[in-house]
């Protein structure tokens, strides 16, 4: 049983901005309807197995009805055009014909409308780049008092292609101001524009047909709630590498830009291409060979699964890329290894802040988790890794090194593990329920803490975000019950109160623990888990004891913000045992404490300013296109990079040390004062 992992929390995070950003470009090449085959036998019998399982054991029990159908095609529409600048309301009207009838399809291995309705898409792409490059060409009048509506609710999509035609400059002439203030752009604004369309488009006209399988069947599963998803094969395969933390290759995280190109955005710590050294973050790889001397292979505009599949490849084994950087372009060649993705792992530093009362300075252990995870194929093995072990670890390195505290951070931590999530809990309770499962009949389940003893007793501080979310939650959950530490953080965590299980179908059909891999997996929502107190964190989260100012507080990236989230519910308290280490009268005074230090200080008043203008200009449902008034408005502030930026921060974390700033430093400070306070009584 998992919860949803960290890994496709984040990605789907990111997507979700990245698809926003992209509707703003266009496109090229053209497509017709039977350009796509048809879909396999293997995603055929995959969706109707998938259809099965969602009428068995979804925790919601809904039929694959009408009102699924229904809602499957608006997200499948949605995730195709989601500024809606491609489709005209003639084809979202005509779609209407499929309404009530996407149910009988889907659980027949139909995609009839699937097909034809991406096969529309790409028709209206290729008629995008054609108006966007026209207006790439034409003159524009940045003088001209005139908005662009960026709120999508706020507008239907175009009645005709003359209406589609202004969209389409007013979105043109919003890029140009864009890259015009882009002031480490070295090119001409126009050409970069053009290049965009290009990528786009040849990128789309990539999707093949299980793509369009996996889009559709996730649409119809994500009717019935956020976190139920189809994974084809190679998602799949994404997905447990993120688990298991290892893979093996080159060390490397990679990403597509808008441009087309594979871009080197981080290089794995002591992994095979930080060791050759001549990779660097930023390089766009435009070429791909095998072995010393196999044929390189052009990847510019290649799907980035694609390029990722032909850099991957068994240790040993040597792999060639064709980099450029800047405008020099040079070959270097890699043997691949097993990649051990330490970023993703747990890791601690040690940090001194405060005086005890001998003169000495209290040591404050931080512990960063960005996941929970496990090898699940190497369990208990000496080639696993464990959340749990690594944490334990750390614990234990810290005892040695006499710390009075330690910081659990869980700010960039979407989830897991539900077993590690709860063997972690563990380690710093003595014994006792952990967390209460409730399935979708109804039947309700106590998974407890069964090791005896705690490897850590003292003062805890467990520091979240809107960003933690699932096996984090049920972490900070039993702390919070327990009162065995505080909560510091955001106002309150993601709120995402649902256990996923992970079923691979290729084992349900062959039904052997080594099955060959034809088919993809379902991530479907079996059951509900409650705190130990009984209270569900769905929609609600954990909500701190201590709230310290962030941008992260404000964004709209809970669960609440999601279509179709599973309702707040509560059941009966668990019988435990308080620990009384997190009294109303302490928290009252850390918070305190807490909000004099914030009200004095610079960095945190900067914050403030910085939340306030986020706020303001979040409400805004349009955007300048007069030159004057769009750059005063962006010197003033960038909403818009500010969600990206954070976003981006999310999926790519550049290093893996803890950083000391001033928010950290606040952290610790309350961790001293929460230390000072227990050993005072």
């Amino acid at each position: 049983m998992k919860l949803v992992a960290k890994f496709v929390f984040k990605v789907r995070l990111w997507l979700s901005v990245a698809i926003v950003a992209t509707g703003l470009l266009s496109l090229s090449t053209a497509a017709k309807a039977d350009d796509f085959g048809k879909p396999s036998n293997a995603d055929r019998q995959a969706t109707r197995w998938v259809c099965e399982l969602m009428e068995k054991q979804h925790l919601s029990q809904h039929p694959i009805d009408d009102e699924i159908s229904q809602r499957a095609l608006v997200k499948y529409l949605k995730a195709l055009d989601p500024a809606k600048v491609y489709f005209l309301k003639s084809d979202v009207d005509e779609f209407g014909k499929f309404k009530d009838s996407l149910d009988d399809q889907i659980k027949a291995g139909d995609f009839t409308a699937a097909f034809e309705i991406f096969s529309r898409f790409l028709l209206r792409v290729d008629g995008g780049v054609k108006t966007a490059t026209y207006w790439c060409d034409q003159a524009h009048d940045f003088s001209v008092d005139e908005e662009l509506v960026t709120d999508r609710d706020l507008v239907d999509y175009a009645q005709d292609e003359a209406e589609l035609n202004q969209r389409w400059r007013q979105r043109v002439k919003y890029n140009i101001l864009v890259l015009k203030g882009d002031e480490t752009l070295k090119e001409d604004p126009l050409e970069k524009l053009r290049r965009r369309f290009k990528a786009f488009g040849k990128r789309m006209h990539q999707v093949d047909n299980e793509d369009v399988v996996e889009m559709f069947v996730s649409a119809v599963t994500t009717s019935f709630d956020p976190h139920t998803s189809y994974m084809s094969k190679d998602s799949f395969k994404s997905f447990d590498i993120a688990m298991t933390l290892q893979l093996e290759g080159i060390g490397a995280t990679l990403q597509g830009d808008d441009e087309g190109y594979t871009v080197i955005k981080r290089i794995v710590s002591k992994g095979a291409a930080d060791r050759q050294g001549q990779l660097k973050v930023e390089d766009k790889i435009i070429a791909v060979g095998q072995g010393d001397d196999g044929e390189s292979v052009d990847v510019n505009g290649m799907k980035l699964d694609d390029v990722v599949n032909m850099i991957r490849g068994k240790a040993g084994t040597t792999v060639r890329l064709s980099v450029m950087t800047g405008n020099e372009i040079k070959t270097v060649k890699i043997v691949r290894e097993k990649v051990q993705l330490e970023d993703e792992a747990a890791h601690g530093k040690v940090f001194e802040d405060g005086t005890k009362a001998d003169g000495t300075p209290y040591k404050i252990g931080v512990i960063d988790l960005p996941s929970f995870y496990a090898d699940m194929e190497n369990s208990g093995s000496t080639g696993g890794r464990s959340t749990t072990v690594d944490v334990d670890r750390i614990l234990q390195d810290f005892k040695s090194q006499g710390v009075d505290a330690v910081v659990l951070d869980l700010r960039h931590n979407g989830g897991g593990s539900l077993r590690e999530a709860i063997d972690c809990t563990g380690l710093f309770v003595d014994s006792g329920p952990v967390v209460q499962v409730k399935d979708q009949y109804g039947q309700i389940q106590q998974h407890n803490d069964e090791r005896r003893g705690m490897s850590w007793d003292k003062p805890l501080v467990v520091l979240t975000s809107k960003f933690s979310a699932s096996a984090s939650e049920i972490l900070a959950g039993a702390v919070k019950d327990y009162g065995r530490g505080i909560i510091v953080g955001d106002t309150t965590t993601h709120g995402k109160g649902t256990v996923q299980s992970l079923l691979d179908i290729n084992r349900l059909v062959f039904r052997t623990q080594n099955p060959p891999q034809m088919f993809g997996a379902l991530k479907i929502t079996m059951q509900q888990f409650y705190r130990p107190n009984g209270d569900s964190t769905q929609k609600r989260g954990v909500i701190s004891d201590v709230v310290l100012p962030s941008i992260t507080d404000k964004m709209d990236v809970g669960e609440t913000d999601l279509d179709f989230p599973v309702e707040f519910d509560r059941i009966a308290k668990a019988a435990f045992s308080e620990l009384g280490m997190a009294k109303a009268e302490i928290i009252q005074k850390l918070s305190d404490q807490s909000q004099a230090r914030i009200a004095s200080s610079e960095d945190f008043a900067k914050d403030l300013r910085r939340i306030s203008k986020y706020m303001e200009f979040k409400k805004q449902t349009a955007v300048e296109l007069n030159e004057t008034k769009f750059r005063a408005k962006r010197a003033e502030f960038d909403a818009e990079k500010e969600d990206e930026k954070t976003i981006e921060d999310q999926v790519n974390r550049n290093d893996n040390g803890i950083k000391r700033d001033h928010y950290l430093d606040e952290v610790l400070r309350i961790t001293t004062d929460y230390a000072k306070a227990l050993s005072d009584g």
